[in-house]
């Protein structure tokens, strides 16, 4: 095994470093530049049942501190990414589809298609976009999470993960953890989704500064370190029999080291891959292979889950 690889549900990667689904994925072209990427594995957009234009624009604006944006999931239906996953070359890179149905009908129509393609793409469901106006975020809902979660377990038989928004207090961490351990075939947790329904403002136009929801969006960067590296690691200590899947606030190496410390056995770039494109991924790769050799580490494994508390 080398220094940067590691295993989920039984499949081996070069290293731990994948996109967060909504970015540089929407299309082939931004699929197929991901894969020649140094990234260890690729996620699909988030899709529906049908194809989405998304949001009005403008709908991505870039702060000092990361950025905000209200996509309202954009993408080319389930049966283009589906197709795609059918012609992947998986002995190359592991594929993650992920799915964000506007229903539970529409989750379990694209379960059903997904079971059928027999494929080993792996299936993360999005149970947390926070911008498609009118749409809830389902993890925020504990009953309309385990009704979810219950129609799909019967409908699927495989292993899949689920895609989780920021939890802000012990109790709701505590209340989630309750539910997905409650269902084994939740094999991973990917943490977190963007911060909801935060307001930019720009002082000199005062102005918000994306359009739709008169301004509000979910914030990513800088801004969600801190709450990630918490959520990754309260569900890390609250669900054992599962994987957890960092992402949020990574632009540098120590960044994934820190993602790897607080439990994360994969680590998603969002923002910081939307700002510098897939090149991304080779210089994360040099940074944290540099910080682990420092440390005397010869694994990731051997750092996953290690943190220390005071």
């Amino acid at each position: 095994m080398s220094l940067l690889s590691t295993s989920l549900l039984g499949t081996q990667f070069t290293n731990p470093l994948l996109n967060a689904s909504g970015v540089w994925c929407r299309d082939k072209v931004e699929l197929d530049a991901l894969n020649a990427s140094q990234a260890g594995s690729f996620v699909t957009k988030s899709c529906t049942l049908e194809p989405r234009t998304g949001n009005p624009e403008p709908r991505y604006f870039s702060t000092p501190m990361g950025s905000i944006n209200s996509m309202g999931l954009p993408n080319e239906g389930y049966q283009y990414y589906l197709d795609y996953a059918s012609q992947h070359d998986y002995s190359h890179k592991p594929l993650f589809l992920s799915l964000a149905g506007l229903s539970v009908a529409d989750n379990l129509k694209m379960i059903e298609a997904i079971s059928k393609a027999n494929l080993p793409a792996v299936v993360e469901l999005n149970l947390s976009c926070p911008n498609v106006p009118g749409k809830p975020q389902i993890a925020y809902d504990f009953d309309a999470m385990q009704t979810m979660l219950e129609a799909v377990t019967q409908q699927y038989d495989k292993p899949f993960g689920v895609k989780m928004p920021p939890y802000f207090d012990f109790a709701h961490f505590d209340a989630a953890a309750k539910i997905l351990n409650s269902f084994p075939q939740v094999a991973f947790l990917t943490c977190i989704n963007s911060i909801g329904n935060a307001l930019v403002i720009d002082t000199e136009s005062e102005s918000v500064v994306i359009k739709p929801k008169n301004g509000f969006g979910g914030i990513g960067g800088d801004y969600v370190l801190p709450t990630a590296l918490a959520n990754v690691n309260a569900f890390y200590q609250r669900c054992p029999d599962k994987r957890i899947i960092g992402c949020g606030g990574v632009k540098t190496g120590e960044q994934v080291f820190q993602h790897i410390l607080a439990g994360a056995t994969l680590v998603q770039v969002g923002t910081e891959l939307h700002e510098e494109g897939p090149g991304v991924f080779a210089r994360l790769l040099t940074e944290v292979t540099a910080l682990l050799e420092r440390k005397g580490y010869k694994s990731i494994e051997e750092a996953r889950g290690k943190l220390r508390t005071l």
